[in-house]
């Protein structure tokens, strides 16, 4: 998994937007987010997700397949909706089977997007409250194995001033030791 800051070019979304020269972040930075980054190969990664799953309390696992023939028609429309900056009142936990993608983050307090490429192999979980976003690469398609402590559910909610004082929001502040 790789991580570093976004560039804010406008273009495609898809590409991989790093500056040149590159400016990475390490995983001790993302930890102190909040953002967990494992590599578990795909090969027999059945134990280890199943041993990150009960030592964090994940009950709950489906798997999704974001692409044009995964998703059929609502492909377009999910894309536009992951990429809008949200936040979430659960924790976003993705192992990733095949694929690849960019989660990209913010940081607190300069407000800058990191990005997070990931790839098989790459398991990273986002704390409740952080604002982020998802997109997929050029290669159109990602599957993913999605845990969830509790019954699974998505409910994305777009960032504004009710969800800078959401209780997820300023609970993810007060961890990352930013805000009161």
């Amino acid at each position: 998994m790789r991580a570093y800051y976004f560039d804010n070019v406008p273009c495609d979304q898809r590409l991989a937007h790093e500056p040149v020269p590159s400016r990475p972040v390490s995983a001790d930075t993302l930890a102190q987010m909040g953002v967990l980054t494992w590599h578990i190969p795909v090969a027999g990664y059945e134990d280890k997700v199943d041993e990150v799953a009960r030592e964090r309390g994940y009950k709950n696992r489906d798997t999704i397949n974001v692409s044009r023939e995964g998703m059929g028609e609502a492909y377009e429309a999910k894309i536009r909706g992951f990429f809008e900056e949200h936040m979430h009142e659960d924790e976003e936990i993705r192992y990733i089977l095949s694929g690849s993608g960019f989660f990209d983050v913010r940081e607190t307090p300069s407000d800058a997007w990191i990005r997070v490429a990931v790839q098989p192999g790459d398991l990273l979980v986002l704390p409740a409250g952080i604002y982020h976003r998802f997109t997929l690469d050029e290669r159109d398609n990602i599957k993913a194995l999605r845990l969830f402590q509790d019954e699974p559910k998505w409910i994305p909610h777009a960032r504004s001033s009710a969800t800078d004082i959401n209780d997820h929001r300023v609970g993810y502040l007060r961890a990352i030791g930013v805000g009161a």
